[in-house]
């Protein structure tokens, strides 16, 4: 099988198979790019023993937590990591948060190879005033919210006002407008959870801006998140055709994607509203870069926000947003900011870039630590889809495999894996949570939400989860 950048595992079952040490690697992290690093790993190593270490008792990080309720054919992924997780050269451990139950020097003394696929639990600030009043949120706290995601189980967004603005022209950002104005009999299908449902049930809000630096040639989300957003029942697009002048010969020679979406949204600001009354509405606003969050009059929650004017220097990808000195304010009384996501250190012995959010590395390799490695988004940044982070955690175990072919990792001694982690979790009163254990939360979630006709009631409680599972 041909992997990222064309390295091919050509030998590599045929000699694994036969080496005398079984390898043991642990990866941190049971996200997209866990469990694709250590599909690899064993399918193309027949001795090598992979062990999956995560701080949640429940695994599949963002496809659990980061893919819309709406989206259910994306999660599927989770069947093929299912299978992985129950191989038998293959073990999770969740519950374990690595640099403080166990720090990364005690995984290099169990393990042969580490590889660091811990995501990123951050948000990107804007770094403008405001930005901490009541009503102002990031992207991620938001999306944890209605996803189920422990930490954020108590956001309760305050949802009184009649106008929202995101800023952001990412796929993120598409899917908050999307769950904001979608009709509930929609949502309630879905594995949204039980109390954002509620939430959303009382919500005022009908209009939703989404703020972008740049213009229509630099959006980033996909022509399918807007085509959705378009198609939403009982919401109407406000696309601007002053936007889109001129682009239309802008574009003929862009590449296809960029091509086709750019004329699905002068489509749309051209099309003459349908007479049908629609309740809610949502639009695009380009070339406005944020100032500040207002307050209201007590200083305590937000009422607005002061965008700058922008024009763009350069072109296509490359094109820079530059302040025109122009001023305007919107009334708002929800802000989400949808920026992007942010990588942190984990370790003070893993070297970190901390303006970059990634740690350094050659193809996964951490510089300067043999037998250290990285996959996904700490490794490269927090941008793609799930497929990206599959090549790029295949990349990373290509590495992985090349290096214990070429020696670079020594296996000639033998390694304890989580025999060695078993006694000092123990010493330090962590439980880790089997991949049998996590099957009786899910069958715990599914049983729920057939009872109310979705797919699964997730448990955001991580009490209620150990509770579940006798812990």
């Amino acid at each position: 099988m041909a992997t990222a950048r064309g390295r091919a595992p050509v030998g590599f079952r045929r000699w694994l198979c036969s080496a005398a040490a079984a390898p043991r690697v642990c990866v941190v992290g049971s996200g997209p790019a866990g469990f694709y690093t250590a599909q690899h790993i064993l399918k193309h190593h027949g001795g090598a023993q992979v062990d999956i270490y995560e701080k949640l008792p429940v695994p599949f990080g963002l496809v659990r937590f980061g893919v819309a309720p709406d989206h259910p054919e994306v999660k599927n992924v989770i069947n093929t990591f299912t299978q992985t997780a129950r191989s038998g050269r293959c073990s999770y451990y969740g519950n374990v948060t690595v640099g403080r139950d166990a720090t990364v020097a005690e995984l290099r003394q169990a393990y042969h190879a580490v590889v660091l696929s811990y995501g990123a639990e951050d948000n990107r600030v804007l770094g403008i005033p405001g930005e901490n009043l009541s009503g102002v949120y990031s992207a991620r706290a938001f999306v944890g919210w209605y996803n189920g995601l422990p930490e954020n189980r108590d956001l309760n967004p305050d949802l009184s006002c009649e106008t929202a603005l995101i800023l952001g022209h990412g796929n993120v950002a598409l899917d908050i407008a999307r769950i904001l104005l979608s009709p509930l009999q929609l949502l309630r299908k879905t594995d949204i959870t039980d109390g954002s449902l509620a939430a959303l049930a009382c919500s005022k809000v009908k209009r939703v801006w989404l703020v972008g630096r740049r213009g229509p040639l630099q959006v980033a989300f996909t022509i399918k998140e807007l085509r959705e957003m378009i198609n939403l029942p009982g919401a109407r697009p406000v696309l601007s055709p002053a936007d889109f002048t001129g682009l239309e010969d802008a574009v003929k020679d862009a590449p296809r994607p960029r091509k086709r979406l750019t004329e699905l949204m002068i489509k749309t600001a051209l099309e003459k509203p349908v007479e049908t009354a629609c309740p809610r509405e949502w639009g695009l606003k380009f070339q406005r870069s944020p100032q500040e969050v207002l307050p209201t009059a007590d200083g305590r929650r937000a009422r607005g926000i002061r965008l700058s004017l922008t024009c763009l220097e350069g072109s296509g990808d490359s094109a820079k947003a530059v302040p025109t000195g122009d001023m305007e304010e919107l009334e708002c009384g929800l802000v989400v900011s949808s920026i992007g996501y942010r990588s942190l250190p984990l370790d003070p012995a893993v070297p970190f870039d901390t303006q970059r959010g990634v740690i350094p590395n050659s193809s996964g390799r951490v510089k300067g630590v043999p037998g250290l490695y990285c996959s996904g988004w700490v490794k490269r940044g927090p941008t793609g889809v799930i497929i990206t982070t599959m090549n790029d955690s295949f990349d990373t175990a290509q590495s992985v495999l090349e290096d214990l072919q070429g020696g670079v990792l020594d296996v000639s001694t033998s390694r304890e894996g989580f025999g060695a982690m078993e006694s000092i979790l123990r010493s330090r009163g962590v439980r880790p949570v089997s991949f049998s254990d996590w099957e009786k939360i899910d069958a715990a979630e599914v049983a729920r939400g057939k009872a109310a006709g979705k797919p699964r009631e997730k448990i955001v409680d991580l009490q209620e989860m150990l509770r579940i599972i006798g812990h």
